[in-house]
């Protein structure tokens, strides 16, 4: 492979989460590959995977989870910065379920890992097999020096980029895993309470399976954020996110080469530093993106309209016309890296989609259960 070819395969990888500037309802009529995605351009490195297969299944015992009492409530944009695929608005109606108070934890997940020997995502070298389906045909295969465990890490500029190239932010280093966020000099001693991160949808799913828990539907997701308010966009309200005391852990300034740290956080912030939502859950915006169960389909709320959605799980396959061959699965609630000038991530209809496989700086989860 040339170096020229080198530079376009490294860029297909590395340009990821190029979340652009939220598309107002009024601008729906923009084409469908316009639609803007925190998640772009990241070959899945394994496919749809089984993660879970040889993890016992284990039983929730409920601790450091909330009930949330069932009832049916509108999903999808209330404010007219909702992205195209968060309209039509929908009504849903949901069964009681259980759902963790905050993401869950180094701490916890190091429980998981020790227990049962799972090996994250991240930890793995990558299938050239798998990768080579969803670039142009005809792509020379890399070489094994690139194809090495690794992810990406947030790596800021100290000056303005063009916020359309997301590789002026994110670097890919080899050994960053849940154990070495930053890459392999750095470590989570001493942060226990601080949520996972650098794990893909099917390390969430392991790890779910061991707690005899779930992740949550796209659905429980949104209704839980919202905790019992009505058309808001925040789960504390309409207020803006800068205004009065800090809500959320995001990004305040200049995106990504100044943080005021108004909020007291640079990058991520331990659990519990904000004040709940009205069901007791915490980081429901900001701090780190949480995986949910579904696919993400650009057009599934289409589907919902005029209709009464009784527990939906979601469609049946992914559907992301910016990277129809790149399955993907939902993400929601925003990170640190949320700035109102680029990303609102952390509005509660907000959502973002992703490879099962990725694992970033800023994206965890959180569990659900049922009685």
């Amino acid at each position: 492979m040339t170096k020229g070819l080198y530079s376009i395969f490294f860029l297909f990888v590395i340009s990821v989460f190029s979340c652009n500037r939220t598309t107002p309802k009024d601008e729906k009529t923009t084409a469908k590959s316009a639609m803007a995605s925190c998640e772009s351009n990241l070959p899945s490195r394994f496919g749809e995977t089984n993660s879970s297969l040889d993890i016992k299944q284990g039983k929730a015992d409920h601790k450091g989870m909330v009930w949330v009492k069932g009832g049916s409530f509108v999903m999808g944009s209330a404010d007219k910065e909702g992205r195209a695929d968060e309209f039509p608005r929908h009504k849903v109606e949901l069964d009681g379920f259980w759902i963790d108070v905050t993401e869950v934890t180094n701490a916890q997940f190091s429980a998981f890992v020790k227990a049962t020997g799972y090996i994250t995502t991240a930890e793995r070298k990558p299938d050239w097999e798998e990768i080579k389906k969803q670039v142009p045909p005809g792509t020379p295969k890399p070489p094994d020096s690139v194809l090495v465990a690794s992810s990406l890490v947030f790596s800021p500029p100290n000056y303005a980029v063009n916020l359309n190239d997301a590789s002026q932010w994110w670097s890919w280093e080899k050994g960053a895993d849940w154990q070495h966020p930053q890459g392999p000099k750095s470590n989570i001693i001493g942060k226990d309470n601080y949520p996972v991160v650098q794990v893909s949808w099917n390390d969430a799913m392991a790890y779910c399976k061991w707690a005899g828990k779930r992740l949550p539907t796209e659905a429980e997701w949104e209704y839980a954020a919202l905790g019992g308010l009505k058309d808001v966009s925040y789960p504390w309200g309409n207020e803006d996110i800068e205004k009065g005391k800090p809500k959320a852990n995001t990004w305040q300034g200049n995106f990504p080469n100044k943080n005021t740290n108004w909020d007291g956080f640079y990058r991520l912030a331990a659990i519990k530093q904000f004040k709940p939502n009205g069901y007791g859950l915490f980081d429901m915006a900001g701090n780190v993106w949480e995986w949910c169960s579904d696919w993400y389909d650009y057009d599934y709320y289409e589907t919902l309209k005029n209709t009464v959605s009784h527990n939906p799980t979601g469609p049946t396959k992914s559907n992301d016309p910016m990277e129809p061959l790149v399955p993907k699965r939902v993400v929601r609630g925003g990170s640190f890296m949320c700035n109102a000038t680029y990303c609102k991530g952390y509005r509660v209809s907000s959502r973002m989609k992703t490879s099962a496989d990725t694992g970033l700086e800023h994206t965890g989860f959180r569990c659900v259960a049922a009685k």
